[in-house]
């Protein structure tokens, strides 16, 4: 029994691994940049969990979203800026459900 390994369907697949995360994490940090942009900075209400993880308490929540708004009001943006930095964000977070996708039609259909 002889085997062999095909070395450039490794490379292929390494590239493609590789890209698709890069692609998936740019999207989406660039996405989250904007929606800051915009002045919708994302706030995450405290999770309750049965371990013993360490989560914020709700004070620090509501401080958490107070600065958040804090901040968007100190937008240099104009209103249509912000409505361009939201719909940048919409598509930056399309581009990235799409590279998802992409991938998994990728794994699904192979070559």
């Amino acid at each position: 029994m002889d085997i062999t390994i095909d070395w450039l369907a490794f490379v292929q697949v390494f590239a493609a691994a590789l890209a698709g995360a890069v692609l998936v994490v740019g999207f989406y940090a660039i996405g989250l940049r904007m929606l800051v942009r915009a002045g919708r900075a994302p706030v995450v209400a405290p999770a309750e969990f049965t371990d013993a993880i360490t989560v914020i308490t709700e004070a620090e929540a509501r401080k958490a979203a107070k600065a958040a708004a804090k901040a968007a009001k100190k937008s240099p943006l104009t209103d249509g800026q912000k409505r361009l930095a939201l719909a940048g964000a919409c598509a930056s977070f399309g581009l990235c459900g799409v590279a998802v996708i992409a991938g998994l039609v990728l794994i699904v259909a192979g070559r």
